[in-house]
């Protein structure tokens, strides 16, 4: 890639960050990338209702907090035609290309599978990119010294960043795109700029959107989680499952000092509920977790409280070992309820199965990214250690008979991500952008 490719990718990087929008709110993040993809020239463009499953997206936002960000698109330019198709909370995009004459049709309509990469599942192979979109609620630092406040890129939303290194996954999406287009691949390309990762609400949306279905091999990228600019990580494992939950204490209220007896205390009832969520017991077969994270509720000290919210998680090594730890969660919760004589509502808002990278595509990567200018380290497996809902577009291609691999980019960065003064090495956009193509077109050889 050269020196113009390198400062557009940059430059994208950076368009990005200034306006981080946080899950399924991503209305001005989704009219920027159909402009990018415009710009490129692709065969197709699906925005919102027609990237994904309405039905099954998970952790929208309300109404009241969808309209803000709506509105702010719109006073930004953002085009009708875009804004009718992410509103109520669809955004998103699926870009496609389909390039040389292969014979036969995409690889997932055959029904021929083979446990070896190298083997064909029929015609020409279909080849997928996942990149996530939305940013965090974190307030980015202003002060001298980061880099973004200094260089004028930081965010212009206030209270929201790229604090995960999404703002650089859609940039490298659209410069792989870039890349392949204008390579020798033979078959069909698809990128899913997916939303709502961080509240693992878009991954199963879009991997039943439908665009998913005929998907021979998918790659899924993440950058930095620790790793140094110029190491690749061919194919991350046991991400962790995981599952968000909404849990609604209801009591009666009573006044607090001349008959307490009169009220349902749902704050005893929450304070039974989390101290005994801590007491569950770990399980013999892997890890588990278990966290709230956030109480709302009352009304003032001399009430006795009628109604408390919490939200909470529960994560596991296994998929398994995530539902064993909310079942478990789920019988202290009711206890707690019926010791103080309240009802209990728990509600998953959101969940991501495990999914581990398959060797053979993982093995793959690991051979391309070891002949790309500036990796100096490719470290063919590591544990991932957090939750991902690209787990879910995994799940689906592999239940189809293709394959999955989700890589790691290493990037330089001045502090752990999720902080308020994290940043990437930007040098690390390009090295992401060579391993990624020069992986997508080895896929396509291979395939045949």
């Amino acid at each position: 890639m050269g020196h113009d490719g390198r400062h557009r990718l940059t430059e994208l990087r950076r368009a990005f960050h200034r306006y981080p929008e946080p899950g399924w709110c991503e209305f001005r993040t989704t009219a920027r990338i159909v402009e990018e993809l415009e710009r490129i020239g692709v065969d197709e463009i699906a925005v919102g209702r027609d990237a994904l499953s309405s039905e099954a997206r998970m952790a929208v936002p309300d109404d009241d907090d969808l309209e803000p960000w709506l509105e702010r698109a719109r006073k930004a330019g953002v085009r009708d035609d875009i804004l009718e198709r992410t509103a109520d909370g669809h955004t998103g995009v699926v870009a496609v290309i389909e390039q040389g004459n292969h014979d036969g049709g995409h690889g997932g309509d055959s029904g021929q599978e083979t446990d070896s990469i190298g083997g064909v599942r029929g015609g020409e192979p279909c080849v997928g990119l996942r990149v996530d979109m939305d940013a965090i609620s974190l307030r980015e630092s202003s002060e001298p010294g980061h880099r973004p406040a200094d260089e004028g890129f930081r965010s212009e939303h206030d209270g929201y960043m790229h604090a995960c290194g999404h703002d650089g996954h859609i940039a490298m999406g659209l410069g792989t795109l870039e890349a392949v287009k204008r390579s020798d691949f033979s078959g069909t390309f698809k990128v899913f700029f997916q939303p709502a990762e961080e509240i693992s609400g878009g991954g199963r949306a879009m991997a039943r959107g439908g665009y998913l279905d005929d998907v021979d091999y998918l790659l899924a990228i993440h950058i930095g989680h620790d790793d140094p600019t110029g190491t690749v990580v061919a194919g991350a494992e046991k991400p962790l499952a995981m599952a968000h939950l909404t849990v609604t204490f209801e009591g009666a209220s009573a006044h607090a000092g001349k008959a307490p007896n009169d009220g349902a205390n749902a704050m005893q009832a929450v304070a039974s509920a989390v101290q005994n969520a801590y007491a569950i017991p770990r399980h013999s077969n892997g890890m588990t977790r278990v966290n709230f994270g956030h109480i709302e509720g009352g009304t003032a000290s001399n009430v006795i409280a009628e109604e408390i919210t919490l939200e909470g998680e529960v994560r596991g090594e296994t998929t398994a070992l995530m539902e064993y730890t909310r079942t478990e969660l789920e019988r202290v919760l009711y206890a707690a309820a019926e010791m103080h004589d309240c009802d209990v509502t728990p509600r998953v808002t959101s969940e991501s199965p495990r999914v581990d990278s398959d060797p053979a595509l993982r093995d793959i990567v690991g051979e391309i990214a070891s002949t790309v200018d500036g990796v100096d380290s490719v470290v063919p497996t590591a544990e991932f250690g957090a939750s991902e809902d690209a787990t879910f577009l995994m799940e689906h291609v592999k239940d189809n008979g293709g394959f999955a691999s989700y890589v790691l980019v290493g990037t330089d960065s001045p502090t752990n991500q999720q902080t308020p003064t994290f940043d990437i090495d930007e040098k690390s956009l390009e090295i992401g952008v060579s391993v990624l193509a020069d992986a997508i077109v080895e896929c396509s050889d291979r395939h045949y």
